[in-house]
């Protein structure tokens, strides 16, 4: 009886330690089941998509810049620069997606801005809705960069 005791202890242990593994296992993307040419393919696609709908709401992302910094009076976006990243949120899964665009401002080359845009999946559409700056307009005044207006 005890021997059968132990044995059940022991298959208990070895269930948890199991499920703690699948736990901390990375949980594998859709994309990760067809071949790296669709894949490719694919992000190419998406990313086409997104840059297209920002192109579509230049007008309102250079309102929002504005609104937030009465002193720039012109905002120079660099659509070459579109990158979509997961926020790290502190654990190892990750948080939710965003976009990043970065641009200039008043015709200024030592000036910088970021614009984002939160998405739930890496390759959702943006909506203009989501729209923020983690980071305030920057200004390089030589040897630091520092916020612009101050």
């Amino acid at each position: 009886m005890l021997s059968k005791a132990k044995w059940l202890v022991f298959i208990v242990y070895f269930g948890l330690f199991l499920g703690g593994c699948q736990m901390f296992h990375p949980v594998k993307e859709e994309s990760a089941i067809t071949n790296k040419s669709e894949v490719k393919q694919d992000k190419m696609t998406t990313k086409d998509k997104q840059l297209a709908y920002l192109k579509e709401h230049e007008q309102e992302i250079i309102d929002f810049v504005k609104s937030q910094n009465d002193k720039i009076e012109s905002v120079q976006i660099d659509w070459s620069s579109m990158e979509v990243e997961q926020s790290g949120n502190g654990t190892p899964q990750g948080g939710d997606y965003f976009i990043l665009l970065r641009g200039t401002f008043n015709n200024l080359d030592n000036t910088e801005l970021t614009v984002d845009f939160y998405l739930k999946n890496k390759n959702d559409i943006p909506d203009i809705r989501n729209i923020g700056m983690t980071n305030h307009p920057m200004i390089n005044n030589g040897s630091f960069w520092d916020i612009y207006g101050d």
